[in-house]
């Protein structure tokens, strides 16, 4: 299968950088590049690609509003580029929908594996920005959202999977949690995101967090919340 890839930036050589390192891949295209939001979004509704690129600070539209945009309309993957990694870049773009966030200075390998790894479902943050969204979520509190999606819908299996998921456990880990197999763990975390709606894992660590089903500083689980949104699988959710 082809990965269809959009990318977007309002610096020419850095969009063409990018491009360039995508398109040199056998199973990546890049189908469009853009130097602003709007543009990305038109892209995105032209070519339905799999994936968009978005830099944060563009004109006419930045990226987190492209993301909302994008996310709103179309299954299509958003992962944020950016040269800041400050935390309110990071829960705005997680709340728009994105499913990856990665400084611009990161190394050609790691941008393609975000690609394929946001494909496959998983979710990706830059270790640095990894390590200081779950400092935050464990010190300062996250307070349970007004509304949210209904838990009520989960079975005691799949919500005791949701609160694995925010402790940051991976597949093999919440298996072991469970006493079940990885491929049930897999049914079970594809369902708790049909379920409430979500479009990956980092959306059912937020979902987890903010509906109050773990209390700040109880992300616990072997590697933490890191392991959840810095590290993903290759398998698949």
């Amino acid at each position: 299968m082809t990965i269809r890839v959009v990318v977007a930036d309002d610096q020419e050589l850095v969009r063409s950088g990018f491009a360039m390192i995508l398109s040199a891949q056998p199973d990546i295209e890049v189908v469009a590049e853009a130097g602003d939001g709007v543009e990305a979004v038109e892209a995105v509704r032209r070519y339905a690609p799999d994936v968009v690129l978005l830099d944060i600070r563009m004109p006419r539209m930045d990226g987190i509003q492209a993301a909302r945009v994008v996310c709103a309309e179309s299954a299509t993957k958003v992962v944020i580029l950016t040269t800041f990694d400050q935390d309110d870049y990071v829960y705005e773009a997680l709340h728009a929908g994105a499913s990856g966030f990665l400084l611009k200075d990161v190394r050609r390998d790691d941008l393609v594996h975000a690609v394929r790894v946001v494909v496959a479902g998983d979710s990706l943050l830059a270790p640095s920005v990894a390590r200081r969204l779950v400092a935050d979520f464990t010190s300062r509190g996250v307070v349970a959202a007004a509304t949210g999606p209904d838990l009520s819908v989960l079975t005691a299996r799949e919500r005791e999977t949701l609160v694995l998921l925010g402790r940051g456990l991976s597949n093999p880990e919440i298996a072991a949690e469970l006493v079940v197999s990885e491929h049930t763990v897999k049914t079970h975390v594809s369902n708790v995101l049909s379920k409430l709606g979500l479009r990956d894992r980092i959306q059912a660590v937020i979902c987890a967090y903010e509906s109050g089903l773990i209390a700040p500083g109880s992300a616990d689980g072997p590697g933490g919340l890191g392991a959840a949104v810095g590290a993903p699988s290759r398998g698949g959710v």
